[in-house]
């Protein structure tokens, strides 16, 4: 099944040798958990990349509660993604000061990486809010959107709207109801978390009592 199926003849997908193909997949992952460990496999497979870049956030602008230890984050996603070819967890942006923005972290992986192609990966929520990025349309041009859509989409462009209409892709998954909140919620109730996080992301969280006094 051709997964872009209805996607607006305006995107299309360089299929060049010489261009790296370079996926980028950020967020809290706080803490991360087995959707996004498929949605990691999706992305590699659908968008044929050569390598995908997971991106655990700093100071998130968007986020009203405080995140975990940034250690802590960048762990877990090492634990959760670790045995997955072509996958890498890079740091950097736990490492800047100040808020995180997408923007910052493109631009420097284009200026480290020239002549790549960069395909960057959100959630429908975020695709909901993307007009609020700063400089949202500067991430138009350097890389393209692929937009993951769990459990009902059918991939067509039509889903898409506002900002991103007829300038993103739409990356079709099954249905995973789960969520990084369910997970903190679970811990807090001293519930286990396995079959949600992974065994190992969930050894973790115990031996670290994260999420044990707040949600």
């Amino acid at each position: 099944m051709d997964i872009f199926k209805g996607v607006e003849a305006d995107i299309t997908l360089e299929m060049s040798p010489q261009k790296p193909r370079i996926g980028l997949l950020g967020g809290a992952f706080d803490p991360p958990h087995l959707a996004h460990r498929a949605l990691a496999e999706a992305a590699i497979t659908a968008l044929t990349l050569d390598e995908l870049i997971v991106l655990p956030t700093g100071q998130a602008w968007h986020k009203a509660r405080p995140l975990s230890p940034p250690e802590h984050r960048v762990a877990m996603a090492r634990l959760l993604f670790a045995g997955l070819p072509r996958v890498t967890v890079d740091e950097r942006e736990t490492r800047r000061a100040g808020a995180t923005y997408t923007i910052d972290t493109l631009r420097e992986l284009v200026d480290e990486r020239p002549g790549a192609q960069w395909f960057l990966i959100i959630g429908e929520d975020q695709a909901r809010a993307f007009g609020t990025w700063r400089e949202w349309r500067s991430i138009l041009d350097l890389a393209t959107v692929c937009v993951a859509a769990r459990g009902g989409s059918d991939g067509g462009a039509s889903s898409l709207e506002g900002d991103l209409a007829g300038h993103a892709l739409m990356l079709p998954l099954p249905r995973m109801d789960l969520s990084a909140t369910q997970i903190r919620e679970r811990v807090a109730a001293g519930q286990p978390v396995s079959d949600l996080a992974g065994s190992a992301v969930a050894g973790y969280i115990a031996r670290q009592h994260i999420y044990s006094a707040r949600t």
